[in-house]
């Protein structure tokens, strides 16, 4: 059994740590859906004491992540095409709003912010990086969210991009498809610099629908 460190190596909890471990290895399929775990498993994967491990394993549970099986564990949930299409379906609402309010709204600072992220993704494309491409897709719709200047819209949709990241790392797993996100994301970019939201709208949803199609392929 790992000893239980006495705090935290940069700042965050011990339970943050553990979370953020095990939800990448979760969202990364190192940990397979279906796949079923226990406390000490975890504890040795992170390196962490059973308290920290035990209160992210509870988190995941509750962004539908872990099932929490009494007395056994944990299981990995499964990948279910019915849930990410309902993910998709219910972003295609939303977001299309969301994109149209942003450009309305967005500041000369909001944009500068939003392309900064794009310019970052063209690195990470190159070195196939998938990982990182993750990491700055989501950035790069937060950014966009926060436009908006709905901040209730911002968390609904934050939440929904939370819950699509498995499906998101099978979709960009496709080199073609990792390509074509930067091109989506800067037809994206130029209408809301436009401050265009009609083009915004239609930007999005071909965004989203691109997503649509690589998911059914990979699951």
């Amino acid at each position: 059994m790992p000893p239980e460190p006495s705090a935290p190596h940069d700042g965050r909890s011990l339970t943050e740590r553990a979370y953020e471990a095990i939800k990448h290895d979760i969202i990364t399929l190192r940990l397979r859906p279906g796949e079923t775990l226990n406390e000490a498993q975890l504890m040795q994967s992170t390196g962490l004491g059973r308290t920290p491990v035990h209160q992210a394993m509870h988190r995941l549970a509750l962004e539908g992540l872990l099932v929490i099986l009494p007395r056994k564990g944990a299981m990995v949930a499964p990948v279910s095409l019915n849930d990410a299409l309902e993910i998709i379906d219910v972003r295609m609402v939303n977001e299309t709003y969301c994109v149209e309010l942003a450009a309305r709204a967005a500041t000369p600072e909001d944009l500068a912010a939003i392309e900064a992220v794009l310019a970052r993704s063209r690195e990470a494309i190159a070195a196939r990086d998938v990982a990182a491409m993750m990491r700055i897709d989501r950035e790069f719709h937060l950014a966009i969210s926060r436009a908006s200047r709905n901040q209730t819209l911002a968390e609904l949709l934050r939440g929904l991009h939370e819950r699509s990241l498995r499906f998101w790392f099978l979709a960009l797993s496709t080199p073609s498809h990792l390509e074509g996100v930067y091109e989506e994301h800067l037809e994206l970019f130029e209408a809301l610099a436009a401050h265009d939201g009609e083009r915004a709208r239609r930007a999005i949803a071909r965004h989203i629908e691109e997503f649509r199609t690589h998911i059914l392929k990979a699951i």
